[in-house]
C-alpha cells in the first residue's frame, strides 16, 4: 500500500480520538461536579431552574426551589454547582458593588447641558424650493399641493 493512501485514513482515525477524547473528559469533570455537590450549595438544574441542594443521594437529589418548596431531581439534571457568590447575585440580586453605575429609565440624561430655551428642530416644517425660476425644480405651490393629496386624500368622491 502507498503512503499516499494510507495517510487520510490516519488522519481522519486521529481526529476522531481527538474529539472522542474532549467530550470524555467534558463529561468527566461533569461528574467529579455532580458527585462533589453538598446540601447548601446553590446550582442550576440544566432546565435553568436555580435551587439549592438539601439532600444528595446516590443518584437523586432533593432541591429546595423555593422555601418549603422541595423536588427531587436526577444528579444528571444538575447543569451546574454555583459558589454562594454567584447564587445570591443571581437569585436574591446581591451586589458586591455598591457603587455601580445607575441606568436611568428615560432618556432624560442625554439631554444634559441644553438649556430649556435652546432651538429645537421642528419636524413638520415644509421645505419650498428656494429658486422658483428654475425649470428643472417643481414650484413650491406643487409640492404644498401633491403633498395634501398623499396625506390619504385618494381623490375619489
Amino acid at each position: 500500500m502507498s503512503l499516499q493512501l494510507l495517510l487520510p485514513v490516519i488522519l481522519i482515525f486521529g481526529l476522531m480520538f481527538m474529539m472522542t477524547r474532549s467530550q470524555k473528559k467534558k463529561q468527566e469533570a461533569a461528574v467529579q461536579m455532580r458527585n462533589e455537590m453538598q446540601p447548601g450549595t446553590g446550582v442550576r438544574t440544566i432546565g435553568g431552574m436555580y435551587a439549592t441542594v438539601k439532600e444528595v443521594q446516590e443518584d437523586t437529589v432533593l432541591l429546595e426551589v423555593a422555601p418549603g418548596v422541595h423536588a427531587i431531581y436526577a444528579k444528571n439534571a444538575i447543569g451546574a454547582v454555583l459558589d454562594d457568590a454567584e447564587y445570591n447575585r443571581i437569585v436574591h440580586g446581591d451586589t458586591d458593588e455598591p457603587d455601580s453605575p445607575v441606568v436611568p429609565d428615560d432618556a432624560s440624561s442625554l439631554t444634559d447641558g441644553h438649556a430649556a430655551g435652546d432651538e429645537k428642530i421642528d419636524l413638520d416644517k415644509k421645505f419650498t424650493v428656494a429658486d422658483e425660476s428654475d425649470a428643472d425644480q417643481t414650484p413650491a405651490k406643487d409640492i404644498e399641493a401633491k403633498d395634501a393629496k398623499d396625506d390619504g386624500d385618494t381623490g375619489a368622491k
